[in-house]
Formats: structure tokens, sequence, C-alpha cells
């Protein structure tokens, strides 16, 4: 039996905050393929550069958040590898389990596609400390209501 939550469609706000959402994500997503593309890099390398240069991480792990199969993970360090951009290393808590890294390169290269995302650089530009900090807020509670 369907609870009225579950029958009841959104309100026409709702809807609209959806469609706004949909709207910033695809955005982002063409600038970062952009600046991904001034790198020579495809939008999936460029994520999974800009994952590695945070932290080193197995395969497996990098599959998750890429959302995809570890078999592509796996081609997608292999091109980077062979750009110089990401190395395979033993995880020092399991050495059965290859971590890849960024190089040094790598982080650079993942440094200038952050700060070549005009999408950071305009629509948020515009925005006073204090609405980022109220957007930031807002997200990170409907993330945590997920």
């Amino acid at each position: 039996m369907a609870t009225p939550q579950q029958t009841q469609r959104p309100d026409t706000l709702t809807l609209e905050v959806v469609e706004l959402i949909g709207d910033v994500v695809a955005r982002y997503h063409a600038d970062f393929d952009e600046a991904a593309a001034q790198h020579a890099l495809t939008g999936a390398q460029a994520r999974l550069l800009s994952l590695l240069s945070l932290e080193p991480l197995p395969m497996r792990k990098l599959a998750q958040k890429l959302k995809c199969e570890p078999s592509n993970v796996t081609g997608i360090v292999d091109r980077l590898e062979s750009r110089g951009l990401v190395e395979r290393r033993p995880d020092p808590a399991d050495r059965r389990v290859k971590l890849a890294a960024a190089t040094s390169e790598g982080r650079r290269v993942a440094r200038e596609l952050r700060d070549g995302l005009r999408f950071a650089r305009e629509p948020l530009a515009g925005l006073s400390d204090a609405e980022r900090l109220s957007l930031r807020d807002l997200l990170k509670r409907m993330l945590g209501a997920s």
C-alpha cells in the first residue's frame, strides 16, 4: 500500500529546484569537460585525476566513486600512467592491493583543471561569502538527507 508521501506529486517549487540543480550539474560537467580537453584529457580521465590528486586510491574504490566498472578504471589509469600523470604503487596496508596515485605532474594538471573551471570563477564568485556559505550548508544538508 502506497503512503501519501509516495503518491503525492512534488510541489511546483520543488520541481523548479530539481530542474535548476540539473542545469547546474550539466553546466558544471560541460565546463569540466572543456577544461579537460585543454589538457588533452577526456572528462573521465580528468575526474579520475582530480580524485587521485587528493589521495591515492585502490582501483575498486575509484570505480565506485566514478560509478563505473573496475575494468574501465584500469584503462583510464593505463592511459594516464602512459602520460606520466598517474602511477601504480603497492598499498602499504595490503601489498596485494595496488593503489593508483597522481604523480607530481598529475597533481599539477589537476590543480590547473580546478583553476580553469569558469563555473567556479564566474557564477560562484558573483555570490557573497555569506551566500556561498549558505549554499554550501544547504547542499551538505541535502546530501546528508539522501
